[in-house]
């Protein structure tokens, strides 16, 4: 008996310490990280991110969209606005053009004037003011009173599916107005479609035409209780029955209310059809309970978010890393519905597709660190990320250059793609067809489009045959070299010595005289008169930048740029400089152009890798001093956080990379640059559950220069660590000092 009673006693305490375990365990797997996630970052100044509700890399961002449709205005929202004029489906984040606001619901009392309308008079639209005190926002979740109609507004998200929550007033005037006109700046309504098929059910479609050129949204509205009426019309002109096409369409859903009564609102939406929306909705949200849906989108953005976590003393740093990490996630963004169907670059719908398609490729700005920075902690959606940019390339006849809804915007210059392809390649990613990836690759580097003749003519493109010339040049030199990489793998040495040639043709540009990267015409003479400080927006050798900016952008072969200076010692010389000089960029230069330190420009991506080229000359203490001052000045954890436009991910995941130490310079293969890290340690999900620690010990903001690394125990003495090193797991180590070696 004794016996027993003892064994049941030692029994109790391992089940005890088992769920201990147990339990600490899942506390280490899902640490409330949201908690550090502001939206609000980026809102302000010109960093355009979307302010709502949605899930990591989901279809559906819900969210406010205000009256303005001006630049600051790209995703919808601005800080400094307090108009809504309803809460639209989709939204892009950190864009430089607008587009989406698809599928716009608001909640309203009374008739109301179906225009967007001016601020400062209600009888001009259908918008109401909001006091930023009763905003509330978090990852996946967000409320607002609506000042003009007493209507509290509560959104929430799944993947496909946008879930509203109105708590009206008592009325008999009560409705929600569905809006299949306005979307954001740069968009234009095609054709909508309207129809109510019950007393609780509203589904349709809307058509457009902007930087996406042949957009289409389907959707399928599910409201909690039914109306008393439903009302279409063509803009304010109402028509009768119960459905519409027109190209400005409209419908009002009517309700009686009771004071404090809760009408809940669950719209799906489809990329393929009205069936798939409905489809998407009964996979998604069948039920109805709001809070466990707002709890559901809470634990996928921890889930995510868990991926990195690290240590340090600062919140504030804290806030501006996983928001930042929460902004890179927002896309590319999940364009297809729960059965795989998708609509495809070549604007047909596809069945059951092999693989989860994807859409807004902002690749100009993000292949050089949100797309690294996802082959490091996505490994999961790397497959799908490849098969969907090859199945465009398939589709349309070249990788993507900028895509959106299945449209090409041939966005920016460059083949961006080309890099983000041959990136997952040499890094050894696979569940697609490499032999296919290599043929995308160099077939859309043989095209004759934006410029590509003239490096078969010429072996450069001249300014007086294709504006932006040198810009273009330069950025397709880079996505030759990692085609060259790719070919070298495969045993293709006649594409590898080919594209290696070709992606030393930025040194055409090279005028060794003043030291800078200029316009080259047909007959070889550098453009005049020459200015490096200005730059022309749009009829330009440089796209968004100037020559202290682009002379720079050679990011695949460091080496022979330093050649072209003459000397380490030059090159060393003048690039000391970019951070001091001081000079106007001119009337005409873009916005984009922004967070300078002297003419370094880290509000725009062409600059992006520039504070890491020290090491590469022996002088990685500089990189260790800029990186530092660049993440102090150029990010916090206010609304105008961000230096400039988020990019669809690229400005934080830049952020990220770079707190935790390194940075990827070349365009491919996996080399991370190492710079000074911020965190005192970071613990990395990496590929097959394995963990990448980075300990930086004695870290401060004085000890800010690596004084000795280690890899696994082992002193370590490269100035980069290999993706493969990072994705087998293990433990890097930092001795930070206070003094430069």
């Amino acid at each position: 008996m004794a016996i027993k009673r003892g064994f049941i006693l030692v029994l109790a305490s391992v089940v005890v310490f088992n769920s201990c375990v147990s339990t600490k365990k899942e506390e280490a797997i899902l640490h409330n990280l949201t908690q550090y996630v502001d939206p609000y970052i980026g809102t302000g100044d010109h960093g355009h991110v979307f302010m709502g509700a949605n899930v990591p890399f989901g279809l559906v961002q819900v969210g406010p969209s205000n009256i303005p449709q001006t630049w600051d205005w790209c995703s919808g929202y601005h800080i400094s606005d307090s108009t809504i004029i309803g809460f639209s489906h989709m939204h892009l984040s950190g864009t430089g053009i607008g587009d989406l606001g698809d599928i716009n619901f608001m909640p309203a009392i009374g008739e109301v004037n179906l225009n967007r309308g001016q601020a400062d008079d209600y009888n001009t639209g259908i918008f109401s003011l909001f006091d930023r005190k009763t905003e509330k926002t978090k990852a996946g979740y967000y409320g607002v009173h609506l000042d003009r109609y007493n209507i509290d507004v509560e959104l929430t998200a799944t993947k496909r599916v946008g879930f509203h929550k109105y708590t009206f007033p008592a009325s008999e005037d009560a409705k929600v107005i569905i809006d299949l006109e306005n979307g954001q700046a740069w968009d234009a309504p095609v054709e909508g479609y309207i129809v109510q098929e019950n007393d609780s059910v509203i589904s349709g479609y809307r058509y457009s035409k902007g930087w996406a050129n042949d957009q289409r949204v389907f959707f399928t509205a599910i409201f909690s209780k039914p109306m008393k009426q439903f009302i279409v019309s063509e803009k304010n002109e109402i028509k009768e029955g119960n459905s519409l096409k027109a190209r400005r369409t409209y419908g009002q859903a009517l309700f009686s209310t009771q004071d404090k009564e809760e009408l809940y609102v669950k719209v799906a939406l489809s990329p393929v059809s009205i069936e798939n929306a409905k489809l998407n909705m009964q996979a998604e949200l069948p039920a109805w309970n709001f809070e466990q849906t707002i709890t559901n989108a809470d634990k996928a953005w921890n889930e995510e978010l868990n991926k990195i976590l690290i240590e340090t003393n600062d919140n504030r740093v804290k806030r501006t890393f996983y928001t930042a990490l929460y902004h890179t996630m927002i896309a590319p963004s999940e364009f297809c519905d729960v059965n795989n169907d998708y609509y495809g670059a070549d604007n047909q719908m596809h069945k059951a597709g092999a693989f989860k398609n994807y859409t807004t490729f902002s690749l100009w700005d993000t292949y050089r660190a949100a797309h690294p920075l996802m082959s490091i902690i996505h490994p999961e959606k790397m497959s799908d990320i490849m098969n969907t940019m090859l199945t465009i390339y398939q589709q349309q006849g070249k990788l993507p250059v900028w895509h959106l809804m299945g449209c090409e915007t041939d966005c920016m210059v460059g083949n961006p793609g080309i890099s983000v392809v041959g990136d997952a390649i040499l890094k050894g990613y696979g569940g697609f067809d490499k032999e296919l990836a290599f043929e995308a690759m160099k077939n859309s580097a043989m095209l004759d489009e934006r410029g590509l003749k003239y490096m078969r003519e010429y072996g450069y493109i001249p300014y007086d045959k294709e504006p932006e010339g040198l810009a273009k040049c330069m950025e397709y030199a880079i996505a030759d070299w990692s085609i060259a990489q790719v070919a070298k793998q495969m045993g293709k040495t006649e594409d590898y010595e080919y594209f290696l040639n070709r992606s030393k043709s930025y040194k055409h540009y090279f005028d060794p005289e003043t030291q800078f990267m200029r316009g080259l015409s047909s007959e070889g003479v550098f453009r005049s008169p020459f200015n490096p400080f200005e730059s022309v927006h749009r009829d330009n050798d440089y796209t968004e930048g100037n020559a202290w900016q682009y002379t720079w952008l050679v990011p695949h072969d460091i080496e022979g740029l330093v050649e072209l200076f003459g000397s380490k010692e030059r090159f060393i010389e003048k690039l000391d400089s970019l951070f001091i000089v001081e000079g106007s960029l001119g009337e005409h230069a873009s916005p984009d152009i922004s967070g300078l330190i002297g003419q370094y420009a880290h509000g725009n991506e062409p600059s992006h890798h520039v504070v890491y080229m020290y090491p590469y000359v022996g002088q990685a203490y500089k990189t260790a001093e800029k990186v530092r001052e660049v993440l102090s000045v150029m990010y916090n954890d206010q609304p105008a956080g961000l230096s400039g436009n988020e990019d669809v991910g690229q400005m934080s995941a830049w952020y990220i990379l770079s707190s935790l130490g390194m940075y990827q310079v070349e365009p491919a293969g996996g080399k991370y640059i190492f710079g000074s890290p911020i965190m005192d340690e970071a613990t990395i999900r990496v590929k097959d559950g394995k963990t990448f620690r980075i300990i930086a010990h004695n870290n401060s903001t004085q000890n800010k220069y690596i004084q000795a690394i280690k890899l696994n125990g082992q002193p370590y003495d490269k100035y980069y660590i290999d993706f493969k090193d990072i994705e087998a797991g293990g433990t890097l180590e930092f001795e930070m000092g206070s003094s430069p070696l």
